[in-house]
Parts: C-alpha cells; sequence; structure tokens
C-alpha cells in the first residue's frame, strides 16, 4: 500500500473518532445545561452511543465502497442514502434502547413516544454523516480532478515539443523538399499533390496542440497524405494499405497518434531495408475500444534506442496522461520480419 492511501485512511479515522467525539461532548454540555447529574447513568449511555456511532458509521461506510456508491450521480444517491439512513438508525436505536432499557430502566414502562423521538434523532445523525461523507469525496474527486488537469496542462508543453521534434525535424522537410525537386520537372502535376500534401501534414502538425482528441477519419486522412510524401520519395520501396472499416472512422482518437507511429514504421523499419518494404494499418471497433493495427516490413529491438524521434515513449506517455491507463500500447516482431504495433483507445472519453 502506498504512502496516499495511509494518509486517507489516517484522515477518515481522524475525522470520525473526532467527529463522534465532538457530538458526545455537546450532548454532554447540554446536558449539564439542563442540570442532569453526571453519573453512571448518563456516562454509560453516552459512551455507548459514541461506539455505536464510531462503529455503526464505520459499516455503512464499507457497505459504501463496496457496492461503489461513489460513482452515482446525486440522483442515484439520494435514494440509497435515505434507504442507508433508516436502517442504520433502526439498529442504532435497538441496540441502544435495548441496551439502555435492560441497565437502567427495567420493569418500567416503555416511553414510545420518547423512543420515536431517540429514533429520529439518529436518523438526523446518520444522514448528517452522510452528508459530510459524500461531500467530502465530492470536493475530495473535484479536487483531484483540477489536480489531473493542472498535471496535464504541465505536461503538455513539453509532450507537444517532443511530438513537434519528432514530427517537424529538418530530416523530413529536407526529404520532403527534395522528393517535390525531383518532381516538378518530371511530374508537374504531381509535385503539386506533393505540396498539397506537405502543407496538409505541417498545418495538423501545428493545429495539434489545441485539441486532445479528433476523429479518425481526419486522422486517416492526414496519414494518408503524409504516406503519399513518403511514397514520392521512396517509389516502389514503399508500399502500404489502409483498411478500416467504417463504423470506427467516427470514433475519437489522440491527434496525430496513428500518424507518429506510422513515421516510426517507415523511420526505422522500411527505410533501412534496401528493397523497401509493406506497411499497413487496420482499425476495428471491439467491446467499446477502438483496436488499431500498424503493421510494418522490419525488425523491432527493444534493447537499441532510436537516435532521433519519440515516437513509441512519447505515444506511452500521451495515453498515460489522456487516459491514466499503460496497457493501451504495445509493440512486439511479427513473424520473421515484421513489426505489430498495436493501439487501444477506450471510447468513453473519460480522459485522466
Amino acid at each position: 500500500m502506498d504512502v496516499s492511501y495511509f494518509n486517507q485512511h489516517r484522515v477518515y479515522w481522524s475525522l470520525q473518532l473526532g467527529g463522534w467525539f465532538f457530538y458526545i461532548l455537546t450532548a454532554f454540555i447540554f446536558s449539564q445545561f439542563r442540570g442532569y447529574p453526571v453519573n453512571i447513568s448518563l456516562v454509560l449511555p453516552l459512551a455507548l452511543a459514541y461506539v455505536l456511532g464510531v462503529s455503526i458509521s464505520h459499516t455503512y461506510r464499507e457497505i459504501i465502497l463496496k457496492l461503489d456508491w461513489l460513482r452515482f450521480n446525486i440522483i442515484g444517491l439520494i435514494p440509497r442514502i435515505l434507504g442507508a439512513t433508516l436502517f442504520f438508525s433502526l439498529v442504532f436505536e435497538l441496540v441502544y434502547f435495548g441496551t439502555t432499557y435492560t441497565l437502567f430502566f427495567r420493569g418500567q414502562a416503555i416511553d414510545w413516544i420518547g423512543v420515536v423521538q431517540e429514533y429520529l434523532g439518529w436518523e438526523i445523525l446518520i444522514l448528517l454523516w452522510s452528508m459530510f461523507y459524500f461531500v467530502f469525496h465530492i470536493f475530495k474527486n473535484y479536487k483531484n480532478e483540477e489536480i489531473k488537469n493542472l498535471r496535464w496542462e504541465a505536461s503538455k508543453s513539453e509532450i507537444e515539443l517532443n511530438k513537434l521534434k519528432s514530427q517537424l525535424n529538418p530530416h523530413f522537410i529536407f526529404n520532403a523538399m527534395n522528393s517535390i525537386r525531383a518532381l516538378v520537372d518530371e511530374n508537374p502535376k504531381k509535385s503539386k499533390q506533393v505540396i498539397t500534401q506537405l502543407s496538409n501534414v505541417l498545418r495538423n502538425n501545428l493545429l495539434m496542440g489545441r485539441k486532445k482528441v479528433t476523429n479518425l477519419q481526419e486522422e486517416i486522412s492526414m496519414v494518408k497524405d503524409y504516406l503519399e510524401i513518403e511514397s514520392a520519395r521512396f517509389e516502389e520501396r514503399l508500399r502500404y494499405n489502409i483498411d478500416i472499416e467504417d463504423d470506427c472512422l467516427t470514433l475519437m482518437v489522440p491527434p496525430m497518434m496513428v500518424q507518429t507511429l506510422v513515421e516510426n514504421g517507415i523511420k526505422h523499419g522500411i527505410s533501412k531495408l534496401p528493397k523497401g518494404g509493406e506497411l499497413e494499418v487496420t482499425a476495428k471497433k471491439e467491446d467499446g475500444l477502438l483496436n488499431v493495427e500498424i503493421l510494418n516490413t522490419g525488425k523491432y529491438l527493444k534493447s537499441k534506442k532510436p537516435e532521433t524521434g519519440f515516437g513509441i515513449e512519447n505515444t506511452k506517455e500521451r495515453l498515460r496522461l489522456l487516459f491514466g491507463r499503460e496497457d493501451l500500447f504495445a509493440i512486439n516482431n511479427f513473424g520473421d520480419n515484421q513489426v505489430k504495433t498495436t493501439l487501444t483507445i477506450p471510447q468513453n472519453l473519460k480522459i485522466s
């Protein structure tokens, strides 16, 4: 268990024990204003109320955690809180009344009005405890969300800088411009097309920082532009295929993430092979998840860190910051001469 768990545990028990003690102390002070003598018939019921308050409310909390009530909104919580309040107040009164009646009032007529008043008093206490507990957690979750947002904002600049370095590096632009220069005389129409595609790629890079997610159709459109630019450079050495299921096109992905991994496959795989190779991008939807696979010719060496580019580490870090998970990305060798990169994007888009 980490330090934060012990801190939360300590805060809970401090509030739990301190809160019920404050109630008992208040009840004792009021009893003195009303002239009750300090004897066993006053102290023992107060001590019993304290023990019951701590025990029953702690049991209530364990049920809240076990049934994960904190996931519900206020509309979902109201009936659960009211039901729990009625039940635990009844338990409180049965134990409290049974004990005090047996010890101090055995044989006397039961004051049912007083019993009902006591029960209503316990209801109010349990209800107040519920309100304090849930308000505290709502506030805590709000603060945690603020902290996560601040952490995102603090990390975003560095992540985006790394991303821009990997995408807008002079090497890529230099190669693209050389491809265009070679096409100007040979195929002017093609050269204009490549210039347009390069413009699209650069514009999308620059706009990347303005949004956290984009639909897959826009992402794939930019991937196609990038692949066309690289095809102009590598010619027959680069062969690619994109197979996206129609129902995936409207699903959301972090912008430039698929394109980064495609570039990674070309830069560290296909471009290093004399005969070039093939690259395939596929996407399908499964159980509310968007699964994107990039298969490229080459070999993945885990022990070898690329000299340039931030593709893999950048992707892992962005996924962790966006979704709070580290199991959404995988890269492995596939067969004898292929590398498979797998990207899994949750579609609830509950960004951390």
